[in-house]
């Protein structure tokens, strides 16, 4: 059945499919943020769930002139509040390279004297709030918290609810003995649909060269 692309059920199931992608690709040096959904369909499997099937446009909130097409779907398995949805996503084309602001972010937090610790970091870069915009030096570290809420929104979503992050409340950083950082978060995820701000604690393992891994935190096994 097609959707209209400004239908609720589609909003809702592309922002499982870009907190997805965003767990996946994103990190300190990039965003991936909906631009627009260009098209929605839902099928109604028997004795399965509702799949829907989307083509989305992307940008990078650090490159506002650098966007992406990608292809999704997403199962929402029937009457299941704990299972995850299914997802799988095409991105068609490059994403800009982040290995070089990754490689500087990685060199900068390992040499801190003292571990980094923020809080009442806005949730979004480039929107400006009562909170006021990110600060340059923490940009990375939003960024970060953002990939893992991604992983907690496609974890924790069912097909009557839309999350966003609304506020990295608190954020420390936890040293380690082996090469990986990690940042020990909590999170304000806004439920769209119920109005509710949720606060999700979460712990996220990060390194250049492996990307982002939420080791702790709803969903997380």
């Amino acid at each position: 059945m097609e959707l209209p692309p400004s239908h609720f059920p589609a909003a809702r199931a592309a922002a499982v499919a870009v907190g997805y992608l965003r767990y996946l690709r994103g990190g300190p040096g990039r965003g991936l943020q909906l631009r627009e959904v260009r098209s929605a369909r839902r099928q109604d499997i028997d004795d399965v769930g509702h799949k829907y099937y989307l083509e989305l446009e992307l940008e990078d909130v650090l490159d506002k002139g650098s966007t992406v097409n990608c292809t999704a779907e997403v199962l929402y398995h029937l009457g299941s509040k704990t299972s995850a949805p299914d997802v799988q996503v095409t991105v068609q084309g490059e994403l800009r390279s982040t290995e070089q602001a990754d490689k500087e972010f990685y060199n900068r937090i390992r040499s801190l004297e003292k571990e980094l610790e923020a809080e009442n970091i806005p949730g979004f870069i480039l929107v400006p709030d009562s909170h006021g915009n990110v600060p340059p030096e923490l940009e990375p570290i939003h960024l970060l918290a953002w990939a893992a809420s991604g992983y907690v929104i496609w974890q924790n979503s069912t097909e009557n609810t839309k999350f966003h992050l609304a506020q990295v409340k608190h954020v420390k950083q936890v040293k380690r003995s082996d090469e990986d950082l990690q940042f020990d978060y909590v999170l304000l995820l806004h439920e769209m649909v119920s109005q509710e701000v949720l606060p999700c604690g979460v712990s996220v393992l990060w390194h250049p060269e492996r990307g982002a891994r939420v080791c702790h935190g709803p969903g997380s096994a």
